[in-house]
């Protein structure tokens, strides 16, 4: 569910107060918890460290990722892939195929 837009975006006080220390263009990496802050135009150009539950992504945010919120850019599941032993016999060979049709020279 969105926030009401009576009140307003809400972002993490203590985010806004460690950007205002830091200068523009500074390689340094704010590290956050706070997924369900929005991203506002004070924080372009600056590096977050994201929390996913495990490890502190890194987010370089960019004016296109106004209004939207943090936690959108860190995701929290690690995609492996669809399938099991059948969808692996089909990956590997169609990567022998497509070293077969590698190796052998294109004729005209």
């Amino acid at each position: 569910m969105s926030r009401s837009v009576k009140k307003g975006p809400w972002v993490d006080p203590k985010l806004l107060k460690k950007i205002s220390k830091l200068k523009v263009g500074d390689k340094t990496v704010v590290k956050t918890w706070s997924r369900d802050s929005m991203i506002s135009p004070e924080m372009v150009g600056y590096t977050f460290g994201v929390h996913n539950g495990k490890i502190h992504i890194p987010v370089t945010i960019i004016e296109e990722m106004v209004g939207h919120k943090l936690g959108e850019f860190a995701f929290t599941r690690k995609f492996v892939r669809h399938g099991g032993k059948i969808q692996k016999e089909l990956e590997i060979k169609a990567a022998e195929a497509e070293k077969a049709k590698v190796a052998s020279p294109a004729t005209k």
